[in-house]
């Protein structure tokens, strides 16, 4: 499953033994996969503060999520012929989402843990808001580029009544640049072929004889050339309506039709260039720990590969790609690590507040192994971790405040502090 729950339990020494009788029940029960969730002690104020920096985090931790999902959709949309190969581009510091989750280990450099957590929770939604507005400037902009070729696309799929012509007409299906003669299009019902070859020379006065030509169909009907004298369009137009066959307006201008060419050219070229087929292949590596212990390991591994890039890097690595999938791909992965660095600072809120201070509490992460399996693994939880039952329902009846970490759901509570990861978001 790409399903991960984050939960945290009290450090001491009942609860760390609690923790080992959850390993070694879901082990034998094939239930999940655990790993120790390595979050850094951080600077905490009061336990007011906490309250309110957690509602904070639930509005941040909803926005990260939000925004990474229509990250995900963009690279989709961009790569169009190629959506099978999305997930391949959806990646988190070089590795695929499952790796990076799974070894997660706290970004020191980006987010400093000395900081006070009201400045680390500041950089994070900077961070993100910027990442949302590139997103919503650079799409806007691709948007846009797509719409207009999409519409000069259904010019171009119309019917012979309305499509472009630019794509079908050539210099010498029409008299041109003459003082008498005019080239006329005439659309003529698919039934109603043989008719037109027939009757078009005698529609009028002075149309000159096998001059009509067939140069373009559709279901319906096809598009004839028929050559006469100016002076007698008006009336060949009458008649050809009396006889179900309609002129189409049409006026050769080997400029404007250049242009259009150009233009079309140029489009396709411009929306090409957002997306150019990727370069760098999706790199795996081992990513499992002993069998049912709590551990992690570095993320200087050498079974994590590609890990630690820098953005440079990591752009460099994509040259071959277009702006738009490179600055996604890049962007997407910031936004991510950023969205689980928030959920690390909401398990630590919600255990601080929660098992109280001073701080001491251990979070562990762990993936359902089937989606059938999820409610098994709920009822070992709550059955390991039910001695603070009383906790949970004490908090329960606290109407005034507003517990992380508390996860009420059709009034049900769990005695422990959880979060969700939910990767198939992402699918």
């Amino acid at each position: 499953m790409s399903e991960f729950w984050l939960i945290s339990a009290p450090g001491d020494k009942e609860n760390l033994q609690a923790l080992e009788r959850m390993n070694t029940v879901t082990s034998k029960s094939n239930l999940s996969y655990n790993t120790k969730f390595a979050i850094p002690d951080f600077k905490v104020g009061t336990l007011d503060s906490l309250v309110g920096l957690s509602d904070e985090l639930g509005k941040l931790d909803a926005f990260a999520e939000s925004l990474i999902k229509r990250m995900a959709q963009s690279v989709v949309e961009v790569m169009e012929d190629a959506k099978g190969k999305a997930q391949e581009n959806l990646l988190a510091n070089g590795v695929d989402l499952t790796s990076f989750v799974t070894h997660f280990e706290w970004d020191m450099a980006k987010y400093p843990a000395k900081q006070p957590l009201p400045s680390l929770v500041d950089t994070l939604a900077k961070q993100l808001a910027q990442i949302e507005t590139d997103l919503k400037a650079r799409t806007a902009a691709y948007s846009a580029l797509k719409a207009t070729l999409d519409s000069l696309n259904q010019k171009a799929q119309a019917n012979l009544f309305t499509r472009t012509l630019s794509d079908i007409v050539s210099k010498d299906d029409f008299v041109l640049d003459s003082e008498y003669l005019v080239t006329l299009l005439v659309i003529v019902p698919t039934q109603n072929y043989a008719q037109w070859q027939k009757t078009y020379e005698s529609l009028s006065d002075m149309v000159v004889p096998r001059s009509t030509k067939l140069i373009c169909e559709d279901k319906d009907g096809g598009l004839f050339t028929v050559t006469l004298f100016r002076k007698v369009i008006d009336d060949f137009k009458a008649r050809a309506k009396e006889n179900k066959f309609t002129v189409r307006e049409f006026y050769y201008d080997e400029k404007e039709i250049t242009r259009e060419r150009e233009e079309m050219a140029r489009l396709l070229t411009a929306k090409k260039q957002q997306y150019q087929t990727s370069c760098v292949a999706l790199k795996k590596g081992p990513s499992t720990f002993p069998d049912h212990k709590v551990k992690v390991t570095p993320l200087g591994n050498p079974d994590r590969p590609a890990a630690g890039h820098s953005d440079r890097e990591r752009e460099s690595e994509g040259e071959g790609e277009g702006p738009l999938l490179r600055w996604l791909k890049v962007n997407f992965s910031e936004a991510f690590i950023a969205w689980v660095h928030v959920k690390a600072l909401r398990v630590f809120g919600g255990s601080s507040w929660r098992y109280g201070l001073p701080v001491n509490f251990q979070a562990v992460l762990l993936q359902p192994h089937k989606k059938s399996s999820t409610k098994r693994l709920r009822e070992v939880l709550n059955s390991v971790f039910r001695h603070l039952d009383q906790v949970a329902a004490a908090s329960m009846l606290d109407a005034a405040v507003d517990i992380p970490g508390l996860q009420l759901n059709n009034q049900d509570y769990y005695p422990y502090v959880y979060f969700r990861i939910d990767l198939g978001l992402l699918d």
